[in-house]
C-alpha cells in the first residue's frame, strides 16, 4: 500500500467513525434538567413528544437530572398513563447506570435491569429503586420520599 492509498483509507475510516457517532447520538436520548417542587420532581408530559412533521410519535424514555440528586433518574414512558421512574444507581456498588433501549446496563460490572427496575442479570442481587409516578395537568410528578 502506498501512501496515498493509506492516507485515503485512514480518511475514509475517520469519516465513517464520525458518521457513526452523529447517528448514534442523533438515536440517544439527551439528559434533561427538571426542577424539583417540595419533594416532587415535575416533568412535562410534553417532553416525550417527537413531532415528525404531521405525525406525533413519543419517545421510549427520557433521562433527567437535577443537582440535588445523586444520580439521574430515567422515565420510561410504556403509554399515555402508565410510567416508571427509576434511580440510575446500580444496587451492586452503586455505579452509575446507562441506557440503552429498553434497558439499563451497569458499565462497572455488567448487571442488567429492565424497563421496570427489575434485575435481569447480575452481580447485582436487587431490583433498582422506583419512585411513584401521578399525572397532573399534563406534568409528571415524580415522588422523591
Amino acid at each position: 500500500m502506498d501512501r496515498k492509498q493509506f492516507l485515503k483509507a485512514c480518511g475514509f475510516g475517520c469519516l465513517a467513525a464520525i458518521s457513526g457517532t452523529t447517528i448514534l447520538n442523533g438515536c440517544s436520548s439527551s439528559q434533561i434538567s427538571r426542577e424539583i417542587k417540595e419533594s416532587d420532581l415535575l416533568v412535562p408530559i410534553s417532553d416525550f413528544i417527537v413531532q415528525k412533521g404531521a405525525k406525533t410519535q413519543f419517545k421510549k424514555y427520557i433521562v433527567i437530572q437535577n443537582d440535588i440528586l445523586k444520580a439521574p433518574i430515567c422515565v420510561f414512558r410504556f403509554s399515555e398513563n402508565d410510567y416508571s421512574a427509576i434511580f440510575m444507581l446500580c444496587t451492586h456498588q452503586g455505579a452509575e447506570l446507562q441506557v440503552f433501549g429498553d434497558k439499563l446496563q451497569c458499565p462497572a460490572h455488567g448487571s442488567e435491569f429492565n424497563s421496570r427496575g427489575d434485575l435481569e442479570s447480575g452481580p447485582a442481587s436487587s431490583a433498582l429503586r422506583k419512585f411513584p409516578v401521578s399525572i397532573e395537568n399534563n406534568i409528571l410528578k415524580i415522588s422523591l420520599k
